[in-house]
């Protein structure tokens, strides 16, 4: 059957070309059970015939045990049983196997009820397929479209040739005409259009592939600047908070003595800095000697004094634990004396 019908193919490509007299034959193709496995409707239905086929499995599962228990136990007892005894249970069996064959056949076969589901389940969405490759064939000219998982054999498919993709994207469409407004199903037919023009010209598909993949760029460039952006800000309302932490210190009198030189080592640093910068403004003439150090830039300023400022946070810190672990121990010392007074 199959090679006539491939013969009648040839026959009709042969006579179209002839009668074309030089056109180009267009062929398309789909993968129906591509399709089908694309349609949120057919999968969840057949899903549910999973079930029901699971259910019927277990049930032909029982009746085999049924049977092997009860062939078992005749094994086992037919020394004891008599001979009208043994050919009753050997005919219960019988029928009990039989039943379980037709059940299986009913439910399994070639003509059975999972047979007769997936195909009652699959029939109003290949007949929407179908209106949906005549729409398609009818707008783009296509002279032959066939469906690869039929019993036609494809030896080889170019991709370029399946309108698969093109046939769900109508098929969604009509789904979701009801629940779209006018401006959207325009924004969805107008994104559908470059979808198939795309699907037609593999050069703009290389394009749109290239597009895509500058737009995923720069959405990354994006969001790295901004995850950076974010980590400045964390750096900044940290050394906010340490400051005012160190202000509040200061305002409590908690601070150690420790950060006493250093305050007196930075008015002396900043006293030796203001002599050393007015000194030839008093006196006009007298040169500055080759030997004196460079005074220190803003920066080394700032991070000398931010180093300063570290240290006197981390000693405080120090002095305030050492207090704490003190504190507890006299606590500790205290209640071991009340204890051994109390005894």
């Amino acid at each position: 059957m199959r090679k006539q019908f491939l013969f009648i193919f040839l026959a009709l490509i042969v006579a179209n070309t002839s009668q074309a007299q030089g056109k180009t034959t267009r062929i398309g193709y789909i993968d129906m059970e591509y399709i089908l496995e694309n349609v949120s409707d057919y999968k969840e239905a057949k899903s549910q015939l999973e079930q029901k086929a699971q259910k019927w499995k277990q049930e032909v599962e029982a009746k085999k045990l049924n049977i092997n228990t009860l062939k078992e136990s005749l094994k086992t007892e037919k020394a004891l049983l008599t001979k009208e005894l043994i050919e009753e249970r050997e005919t219960e069996i019988k029928f009990l196997e039989q039943e379980m064959m037709d059940y299986q056949q009913k439910q399994f076969g070639s003509d059975g009820n999972l047979m007769r589901q997936k195909a009652a389940l699959a029939k109003p969405i290949q007949d929407q397929v179908f209106t949906a490759v005549q729409d398609i064939a009818e707008a783009k000219n296509y002279d032959f479209i066939f469906d690869k998982s039929s019993d036609l054999t494809m030896l080889f498919s170019n991709k370029r040739f399946d309108i698969s993709d093109q046939v769900l994207r109508v098929l969604n469409r009509t789904e979701k005409r009801e629940q779209l407004s006018k401006k959207q199903l325009k924004e969805q037919e107008a994104k559908e259009n470059l979808e198939n023009a795309i699907d037609d010209n593999p050069a703009m598909a290389e394009r749109q592939k290239a597009l895509d993949e500058k737009k995923a760029a720069r959405e990354k460039l994006i969001q790295d600047r901004k995850l950076e952006q974010e980590a400045k800000k964390k750096e900044y309302d940290d050394r906010r908070k340490a400051l005012a932490a160190e202000r509040e210190a200061k305002k409590n009198g908690t601070v150690s003595e420790t950060a006493k030189p250093a305050t007196e080592t930075q008015a002396a640093t900043e006293a030796a800095k203001t002599t050393t910068t007015a000194k030839p403004a008093a006196t006009g003439t007298e040169q500055t000697p080759t030997t004196t150090e460079p005074t220190m830039t803003k920066a080394e300023e700032r991070q000398m004094l931010y180093e300063q400022r570290k240290k006197e946070l981390e000693e405080k810190r120090k002095k305030i634990l050492e207090e704490r672990e003190a504190a507890k121990k006299a606590k500790e010392a205290e209640t071991q004396k009340t204890n051994t007074t109390n005894n």
